[in-house]
């Protein structure tokens, strides 16, 4: 029998006990609504968990000064290792393979528009920061080469920032005063999800070129130095080689991490990775438990056939037919009813995950447009590739030991049943 006859018959087996096939079939669509939402929601979940991560910036790695743990030069260790001016030009230089490095200070200063005066967390930096920390701007523009050169007097405010001091009115031409000094506001950013900072989200703080820090606080010394390796794969060698330029220009152990400690986001990215794939892997195999419910009726069903199509199975054998015949004879009809029952259910699955509203995570806390930030239940491909992988070896399982006991049986003894 070829294979188009066996799926004939096992529609027509199925036709012919419609009750039974039906609640039969309503285990597996059951289990497969579960395992495509449930996987779309892990998959959803963990995307935006990772992307609020990530609105930190992409391979984002920032290093401070600390406090020596070695001797070294010798200097006793539990000296403290503060930037100069100069160290991030160094830095630059002598690391080929950094995509980016920014000199970085944080400070809060006083902001004057009209007669509101308020205090704002400020970051002043240098030109390629907006780049590795995904500063995008929403209205104006952000700075340029020749903001540095000229030394102007220019800020960009976070969009809360914004609101707090300007109240609505729009920021983006108009002039304030930071510390008694005029500045002019040229760019507003995109109201940015993030879920970690450094010294407050981006979307409260305001940004300023790092030479005005010697205008503002007479500071010429970057309090950090942020960089962004060319691959990610490079964030561990681009910690030591940076390490050990500064450990040149400050005298100390380049093995000694304390002396420079760092927030390294490569490393904490994959581990919400993980946790992602992790999570994912924890609901499979839930969905996969329900779904295998389901499996035990599909078996349940086969036996069932088995025994009814005993004297069947002996003509069969009568005429010539080999185990393996009545074995994949029967084994493709349990999966043709369980794939049968797998289409309709990835058909209500997706059309589940379309009737169910975003279920809010971070639109909530960023007013973001549009659902953005929130868990969407949508069954992409690969959930789909991964839901009928399951499928199939749920399909496998239930059919194989009926398969089994039908290959197994007395030719004989099958004809003589009644």
């Amino acid at each position: 029998m070829n294979l188009m006859e066996i799926v004939r018959q096992s529609i027509e087996s199925l036709l012919r006990n419609r009750l039974r096939s039906g609640l039969t079939m309503l285990g597996i669509v059951w289990g497969l609504v579960t395992v495509v939402l449930l996987l779309s929601y892990g998959s959803s979940l963990g995307r935006e968990v990772l992307n609020g991560f990530l609105g930190l910036g992409n391979n984002v790695i920032m290093m401070w000064g600390g406090q020596t743990s070695m001797q070294a030069g010798g200097e006793r260790s539990g000296k403290k290792i503060k930037f100069l001016d100069g160290d991030t030009e160094a830095v630059r230089d002598a690391v080929p393979f950094l995509t980016a490095v920014s000199s970085e200070s944080d400070d809060g200063f006083s902001f004057k528009y009209g007669p509101k005066v308020i205090n704002i967390s400020t970051k002043a930096v240098e030109l390629p920061y907006g780049g590795m920390r995904k500063l995008n701007v929403a209205e104006g523009r952000y700075f340029e080469a020749a903001d540095f050169s000229e030394h102007r007097q220019v800020v960009i405010f976070g969009p809360h920032a914004a609101q707090k001091l300007f109240n609505g009115f729009p920021p983006v031409g108009e002039s304030v005063q930071i510390e008694g000094h005029v500045f002019q506001v040229i760019g507003v950013l995109a109201t940015k999800i993030q879920d970690s900072s450094n010294n407050g989200p981006d979307n409260e703080n305001a940004f300023v070129p790092f030479g005005m820090m010697r205008l503002l606080r007479d500071e010429r010394d970057p309090g950090s130095i942020v960089f962004q390796p060319s691959s990610p794969d490079l964030h561990v060698k681009a910690i030591q080689a940076v390490r050990s330029v500064l450990a040149s220009r400050h005298h100390f152990d380049p093995k000694d991490d304390k002396a420079t400690p760092t927030w390294d986001t490569v490393e904490d990215s994959q581990e919400i990775m993980q946790f992602s794939t992790a999570l994912q892997l924890l609901l499979g195999i839930i969905g996969a438990m329900t779904l295998g419910v389901g499996g035990v009726g599909v078996m349940n069903i086969m036996l069932v056939s088995v025994t009814e199509r005993t004297r069947e199975i002996g003509l069969l054998k009568a005429l010539g037919a080999r185990r393996r015949d009545i074995l994949t004879q029967f084994l493709l009809e349990s999966l043709t009813l369980t794939f049968l029952a797998g289409i309709v259910g990835m058909i209500l699955a997706v059309a589940v995950g379309y009737l169910i509203p975003p279920m809010p995570l971070y639109s909530d806390i960023y007013k973001t447009a549009n659902h953005e930030g929130d868990i969407i239940l949508r069954a992409s491909p690969t959930i789909m590739l991964a839901a009928f992988g399951i499928l199939g070896a749920v399909g496998v399982i239930s059919g194989l030991l009926p398969a089994m006991r039908a290959a197994r049986m007395d030719p004989v003894v099958a004809l003589r049943h009644e």
